[in-house]
């Protein structure tokens, strides 16, 4: 598969997840995300302290993961796949750097860390989805 194909299934990746972050995390499950945040109190920034630099790219590596597992190694190309495989790393990345997150520090409680696992899971299976159709759609003669 070539670099542009795979460095824009990425990109679209990115801001599939962006999107879906702003809507889900941002707007439906803040208040619960705040009232689920553990003994730590003033880590969530607000709207106005957002660091745009860090947060876009940390969703265009989120999207290049997707993409280069997807075009490079695992041969995905449908949206079916790309959501299994989407849901399965979502689910085990998630859980990974929630569980570390519970066991390290007073950020979250458990209830928060299963539903950010959840969220995270759902997420990336859309991402994924979307890598993989962008990834098998064909030229147009």
């Amino acid at each position: 598969m070539s670099n542009n194909k795979v460095l824009l299934a990425g990109l679209v990746g990115a801001v599939i997840a962006f999107l879906l972050g702003f809507i889900v995390y941002g707007n439906v499950l803040t208040d619960f995300f705040v009232e689920n945040s553990g003994s730590a109190s003033g880590v969530m920034r607000g709207d106005d302290e957002m660091q745009w630099v860090p947060m876009i790219l940390g969703h265009i590596t989120w999207g290049l993961l997707f993409a280069i597992i997807y075009g490079r190694w695992a041969n995905i190309s449908t949206f079916t796949s790309g959501a299994k495989t989407g849901a399965l790393l979502g689910f085990l990345i998630g859980a990974s750097f929630d569980l570390i997150q519970l066991g390290s520090t007073h950020i979250p409680n458990l209830t928060g860390v299963i539903v950010d696992i959840i969220v995270m899971t759902i997420i990336s299976a859309i991402v994924g989805g979307v890598v993989g159709w962008f990834l098998g759609r064909k030229k147009e003669a």
